[in-house]
């Protein structure tokens, strides 16, 4: 019981827990998910879509977002926070370029995004962004990938997941996540993990691959489903070998 401690956002409970970034996590947690691989020289972000309505246009419900050129990010948690944190970073990366005539490094907007959050822990009258992100991109030719929490950490990682069941994917890429992958293998293995958690196959899974030269292709459903065919070929040559009786 949190016992009134979390009715403000500025009050410590005296076992030291601020209870409105712990609900601003769980909010997070029911998100579908996103999930973060970084291979060789290629970064890759898939994430779980939801169902588009028979009378809804599929362009406006975006979970993959354009910081700059050649940053990209997503999002799990409640929507609407995010699209607010997307135009804070979008005006952040161009204001830089004005100012220094360079892009910003995939860290900074990481540190400017995570300080937005962290400034919404410890005022009065506002609430954390119920929101967690996965940022892709490159600096200096070398794949880069980030994620930020409600409470305003950041942190670097070869892999990683957020959102719905993303202590499942976490666990499948621990286990199958490999240094220096391909191209190839890395959006696979993307999609493999997304596959874990997402029962209705390729038509809810969008993903976005950045190459070397900093450019992002969205990929489209034919190519997802003939990799998710291919997964479950796999899958079933794998089940057929272990029922073969050993002699």
């Amino acid at each position: 019981m949190a016992s009134g401690y979390d009715r403000a956002l500025t009050v410590f409970s005296p076992d030291g827990h601020l209870f409105q970034v712990e609900y601003a996590l769980e909010a997070v947690k029911k998100g579908t998910c996103a999930v973060g691989v970084r291979g060789k020289d290629v970064v890759v972000l898939g994430v779980e879509k939801k169902s588009v309505l028979k009378l809804q246009d599929p362009r406006t419900i975006r979970k993959i977002c354009m910081l700059d050129d050649h940053i990209c990010m997503a999002s799990a948690g409640l929507t609407a926070d995010a699209r607010v944190l997307i135009d804070k970073a979008r005006v952040e990366c161009q204001s830089h370029r004005l100012v220094v005539e360079d892009p910003v490094f995939v860290e900074y907007i990481t540190r400017y995004i995570a300080g937005i959050q962290q400034k919404y822990t410890q005022s009065g009258g506002v609430r954390p962004y119920g929101v967690s992100t996965l940022i892709m991109g490159f600096d200096y030719g070398k794949p880069k990938l980030f994620q930020t929490d409600p409470s305003g950490i950041f942190s670097e990682w070869k892999a990683t997941s957020i959102g719905r069941s993303s202590k499942t994917i976490k666990e499948f890429l621990e286990k199958n996540y490999v240094e220096d992958m391909s191209k190839e293998d890395t959006i696979k293995l993307t999609i493999k993990s997304l596959l874990e958690v997402v029962q209705t196959g390729a038509k809810n899974i969008e993903i976005a691959v950045m190459t070397n030269d900093s450019v992002t292709k969205f990929m489209d459903n034919k190519e997802i489903e003939d990799i998710v065919a291919e997964i479950e070929k796999e899958k079933e040559d794998e089940a057929a070998k272990k029922k073969q009786p050993r002699h």
